[in-house]
């Protein structure tokens, strides 16, 4: 795996607050090759994977709105043919805060049919209140919308995505580069670390574990994994990560059918201690997890 690193330093000094300036200059673009045509890119947010194409780029997601230069600086280090579809996995900022920064009349923005809807729902508060421009919202809004799957075709590549119901949010989709090997999971895997599961935007942990099987049924043992988060992965790491969820998860249903507390439940450490040292010290700490299992398994 070929792994190159680029330090973008800003062109110029723009009059912008000094913390959030030096925040961004911080930031170090990360290019993982991980085929021949898909590569992985890292900064801060969700990590976005990039397929250069015969013709054009197909970018999936793109990170913080204050990263655009910076991530578009890093896609020129690897090609110069333009980018014509833009994909958001889910509607979090960190995965679609850079929409109107990518989404020119050149560029179609393609999403799942909820992805589209919350976007507009959280962003239409902005726009009320003066702090987004009008024409921002609509660049940030995904233009074409599927609600189980969608396909694309590229010389001898074909680009499955799909929809999984309830994981992350109630709108993640995997996107599956068929002849490179290389699936993006978005945040419906956390790789290396505790995922976070939405639950106020319709994720749920038996849909986050669903999700995992659905990805295995598809891939094999040489698939390279984008996660939404974390180092590439495989599947032979990404069913571990099943199995741990699944072991966590059944002890919190045993822990809430005999009658345990929330509070009890997110305190017990002993729940999770198996993995918290490998997987405990990222966004989501162990008590955090504990939390979230226990609110979906009692929601549903």
């Amino acid at each position: 795996m070929k792994r190159i690193t680029h330090l973008i330093t800003l062109l110029s000094l723009m009059i912008i607050p000094l913390q959030t300036y030096a925040q961004d200059k911080e930031v170090t673009i990360v290019i993982d090759s991980l085929s021949k045509d898909v590569h992985m890119l890292t900064g801060r947010g969700g990590n976005i994977g990039l397929y250069i194409g015969e013709t054009h780029v197909f970018m999936i997601d793109d990170q913080f709105e204050n990263l655009s230069d910076k991530i578009k600086t890093a896609i020129s280090s690897l090609t110069d043919k333009p980018i014509v579809y833009l994909f958001n996995t889910h509607m979090h900022g960190d995965h679609s805060g850079g929409n109107a920064r990518f989404n020119t009349e050149t560029v179609t923005l393609v999403a799942q049919d909820n992805v589209h809807e919350r976007i507009k729902s959280n962003l239409k508060k902005k726009v009320d209140n003066q702090t987004l421009s009008e024409e921002d919202y609509k660049k940030m809004l995904p233009e074409v919308t599927f609600s189980e799957d969608i396909t694309f075709y590229d010389g001898t590549e074909t680009i499955m995505a799909f929809h999984v119901h309830n994981a992350h949010t109630d709108g993640d989709a995997m996107v599956y580069f068929t002849q490179n090997n290389v699936l993006h999971m978005g945040d419906t895997y956390f790789s290396g670390r505790y995922p976070y599961i939405d639950l106020k935007s319709g994720g749920s942990i038996q849909g986050y574990i669903a999700a995992h099987k659905k990805a295995l049924m598809v891939i094999n043992e040489d698939t390279k994994i984008i996660p939404g988060h974390g180092r590439p992965s495989n599947a032979k790491e990404l069913k571990v990560y099943v199995q741990m969820l699944e072991e966590i998860t059944e002890k919190i249903q045993k822990e809430i059918t005999a009658g345990v507390s929330f509070e009890a439940v997110k305190a017990n450490a002993s729940l999770t201690k198996a993995y918290d040292q490998k997987h405990g010290s990222g966004f989501i700490n162990p008590e955090r997890l504990r939390q979230i299992i226990y609110s979906s398994l009692k929601v549903d």
